[in-house]
């Protein structure tokens, strides 16, 4: 049978063993628009993906699924996305195999830079190949929407894309060479839930958002990116955390093409023009109080599963 003969989003030897990287995420524009009857709120975001990565290993196993964290407490096994997920692809493809996995924790957890998500897209994808990618595209990324709001970005690779509704409606945009990239995490974590619950309560009711458009020639620079807007968290978790407005402004000082506080926080990350210009802001904060994190932004879609020894 030649490879021609399979169905076209079918592998005809799926591997007994996937790795995958799972990378982290920062908004470079976050609006939160009106809450919905759900208790949802929308929103208007740019993601942008970053090389700090998590990695996952997957392996078939006769049955069930087995997950081992190392690295961060994410909490109950059952309750984590990566089981989550593995458990939809097994569902779905008549649950003929379990899988063990080993989820490798690098990404700072209750900072704002999508660790959780990106773990769940990532396993969707690890699963899924190794039952030979049984899943089609399309299908994944309906999957990854039900996981999370910001599990659709993930899923799909995209180095760089405007997101609205929950962030699970995606346009697709090239992104701008990789830029050097710090995140500053301090040691207190904000939840999301604790984010919107401040945001809900610091703006009243019945306050209303303008309008903003989005210029290609503006989103195809980061200078341009960084004049197009902030955070909408930032004004609140600010006033709830001041030490977290001191590092944000510590961070501005250090003339970076842009500085925002990453999704709903803590992390706070800034972009610059050279790799020297990110090391010369690192010494000038220093780490009192809080972990530096030097990166870059993706400038290509992320890498998938790749098959690995035994």
């Amino acid at each position: 049978m030649t490879g021609s003969d399979h169905p076209p989003n079918r592998i005809a030897d799926p591997p007994d063993r996937v790795q995958i990287r799972a990378h982290a995420k920062t908004n470079l524009l976050l609006r939160v628009l009106a809450r919905e009857e759900s208790g949802f709120h929308t929103i208007e975001t740019l993601f942008t993906l970053l090389e700090l990565h998590d990695s996952i290993v997957a392996e078939r196993a006769a049955r069930g699924i087995e997950l081992d964290v190392a690295g961060a407490d994410t909490g109950p096994v059952e309750e984590n996305l990566v089981y989550r997920a593995a458990a939809a692809i097994l569902a779905a493809t008549g649950g003929r195999f379990g899988v063990r996995i080993r989820l490798q924790k690098s990404i700072p957890v209750q900072a704002g830079l999508g660790g959780g998500s990106s773990d769940g897209a990532a396993a969707l994808h690890a699963v899924n190949r190794l039952t030979g990618d049984a899943v089609p595209r399309h299908e994944i990324l309906q999957f990854a929407a039900k996981l999370g709001s910001d599990v659709a970005f993930f899923a799909s690779g995209a180095p760089l894309a405007l997101g609205w509704s929950r962030g699970e409606r995606l346009f697709r945009l090239p992104p701008p060479g990789a830029a050097p990239v710090l995140i500053a995490v301090p040691e207190f974590g904000i939840s999301s839930k604790q984010a919107y619950d401040l945001l809900r309560i610091g703006r009243g009711s019945g306050q209303q958002r303008g309008p903003v458009v989005f210029d290609t020639d503006a989103l195809a620079t980061w200078g341009g990116i960084g004049r197009l807007g902030g955070n909408d968290f930032e004004t609140v978790l600010f006033g709830r955390r001041p030490e977290l407005r001191s590092l944000f402004e510590r961070m501005a000082e250090t003339r970076p093409l842009l500085v925002r506080v990453s999704g709903s926080g803590s992390a706070v990350i800034a972009i610059y023009r050279t790799d020297d210009d990110l090391n010369d802001a690192a010494l000038e904060i220093g780490e009192r109080g809080h972990q530096l994190i030097k990166t870059k932004t993706r400038s290509v879609a992320a890498p998938g599963p790749e098959e690995t020894a035994m």
